[in-house]
C-alpha cells in the first residue's frame, strides 16, 4: 500500500512538473506576437509597418511583473527596449528616427511552436529605404523558454545575407541592444557588470566580454537583464558601448579593423545569436555564469 501510494504520488509530481514546463504560449494578434509564460505576460513581440524595426516590448521580470526593459524614453527616443538594428549602412539609418531613413521591414513573422515548453517564432526582413535598393536581408528565429523557476530566456538566432557590397560606416548604433529600464540603471543605483567582473560605464566600456548583466532592487526584490554573446558570431566577443544610464550592445561597428568601416561583399551572410536572460536576483544568484557556459557548448 505505502508503496502504491508513493508511486502514485511521484506521478503526480511529474504531472505537475510536466505542467509547469508547458505553459508557454503565444498569440498574434495584428502585427504583434504576445508570449506568456504560465499564467504570466512575458513579452510582445511588434513588427508593425509605421515602425522603424521589429523589437520587443515589455520584457516582463519574473518577480515583479514590471518590464526590465525602456521604452523610447524623454532621453533617447530611438531606444526601443530589445532590437536589432543598424545606422550608416550604404547611407542609409536603420536606427534612428525617420522612417525615410531607413527602415527593417518584417515580411513574415509568424509562430511555428507553442503551447509546450517553448515558442519559437520566425521572421524574414528587409532593410530598406526610399529610393534605393535594399542592401541587406534577415532572417530571424527567436525560442523562448523558461528553463528554471525566476529565468525567462530569450534566444535571438540572425543570418543576415548582403544584397549588394555593404559598407557599414563607424557608428555605436549598431546590431543587438537592451535600453534598460531605469531604475535598474547603474544611474539609480543598479549594477551593470561583465563577465570579466568589470563593473559600470567606465570600466566596461569599450572592453571585449562574453556578456553583460544589469540588475536592481525593486520593491519585489532583485531583478535583471543579460544579453550574451555566442562565440561562433562573428567579431565575437565584441566589444561592449555600455552607459550607466541603462544601455548595452555588444557592437563590433564603433571598432572596426581600419578604425573607420565594416566592409562586407554582397551574398556574404552573417550569422548571429545572442541569448537574452531575464532574472530574479542578482547576477551570481542567477546563475549568469553558469548559463553562459551551457550556451557556449550549443
Amino acid at each position: 500500500m505505502k508503496q502504491y501510494l508513493l508511486s502514485i504520488i511521484c506521478l503526480f509530481s511529474f504531472n505537475i512538473i510536466h505542467a509547469q514546463q508547458s505553459t508557454i504560449s503565444a498569440i498574434q494578434t495584428g502585427n504583434r506576437i504576445d508570449v506568456t509564460i504560465g499564467s504570466q505576460f512575458f513579452t510582445s513581440y511588434h513588427f508593425p509597418e509605421n515602425e522603424k524595426y521589429p523589437f520587443f516590448y515589455p520584457v516582463n521580470g519574473p518577480l515583479s511583473g514590471g518590464s526590465v526593459t525602456s521604452m523610447r524614453n524623454g532621453e533617447y527616443p530611438h531606444h526601443s527596449s530589445l532590437f536589432f538594428g543598424c545606422d550608416r549602412v550604404n547611407g542609409g539609418n536603420y536606427w534612428q528616427e525617420g522612417l525615410e531613413r531607413g527602415r527593417i521591414i518584417s515580411i513574415g513573422a509568424r509562430i511555428t511552436e507553442t503551447g509546450g515548453e517553448r515558442v519559437v517564432i520566425e521572421d524574414e526582413c528587409i532593410w530598406k529605404r526610399p529610393d534605393a535598393e535594399a542592401p541587406i536581408k534577415d532572417r530571424r528565429l527567436i525560442t523562448i523558454t523558461s528553463p528554471e523557476d525566476g529565468i525567462y530566456q530569450i534566444d535571438f538566432d540572425i543570418v543576415m545575407e548582403m544584397l549588394m557590397d555593404v559598407t557599414i560606416e563607424k557608428t555605436n548604433h549598431s546590431l543587438f541592444s537592451a535600453r534598460i529600464d531605469p531604475d535598474l540603471s547603474v544611474k539609480q543605483g543598479g549594477i551593470m557588470i561583465n563577465s570579466e567582473g568589470d563593473a559600470g560605464e567606465k570600466a566596461t566600456f569599450g572592453k571585449s566580454a562574453a556578456w553583460i548583466d544589469c540588475y536592481g532592487t525593486r520593491k519585489t526584490g532583485t531583478e535583471g537583464i543579460a544579453i550574451m554573446q555566442h562565440p561562433s558570431n562573428k567579431w565575437y566577443p565584441s566589444p561592449w558601448f555600455t552607459r550607466d544610464y541603462g544601455f548595452i550592445s555588444p557592437t563590433p561597428m564603433y571598432w572596426p579593423e581600419d578604425d573607420k568601416t565594416t566592409n562586407l561583399k554582397k551574398g556574404e551572410t552573417i550569422s548571429l545569436r545572442y541569448r537574452v536572460i531575464v532574472h530574479g536576483g542578482d547576477t551570481k544568484e542567477s546563475g549568469i555564469a553558469g548559463i553562459f557556459e551551457k550556451y557556449a557548448k550549443e
